[in-house]
């Protein structure tokens, strides 16, 4: 039996699992990365990143929108002009998301390493 309680960090409702499962999904620590420097378009950012849809940008940037961390603001020019920037929420996960990447470059040999001496391939959910 576990010796976690109710209410522990990553148990149930706690803010801790709120913050993972927030940067758990695939794009999210990126788009904020991307970012960091300052307000980008949808179209600018989408070439900064690389690999990511139009559409998976925008429902990864509605999220982050959703949960207060990257504010929109729509110009009101011809033709339109939206800027996508953090909100000051969303710059606090900016050193977390420098010492993930710090860590992927200290250990990410041993990742790849590991899953090379791997006999069988993953499965999914594995």
């Amino acid at each position: 039996m576990s010796g976690f309680r109710p209410g522990e960090r990553f148990l149930a409702d706690c803010p801790a699992r709120l913050a993972v499962e927030l940067l758990a999904d695939k794009w999210a620590a990126v788009v904020l990365y991307g970012l960091s420097e300052g307000p980008v378009r949808h179209g600018d950012l989408a070439e900064l990143i690389g690999g990511i849809s139009r559409k998976v940008l925008t429902q990864t940037l509605r999220r982050l929108e959703a949960h207060g961390l990257v504010s929109r603001h729509a110009y009101a020019e011809v033709p339109p002009r939206v800027e996508y920037g953090l909100t000051p929420l969303g710059a606090t996960l900016i050193d977390p998301i420098l010492m993930l990447i710090e860590w992927a470059r200290t250990n990410g040999e041993a990742v790849l390493d590991a899953l090379d001496a791997r006999a069988e391939p993953l499965a999914p959910g594995d």
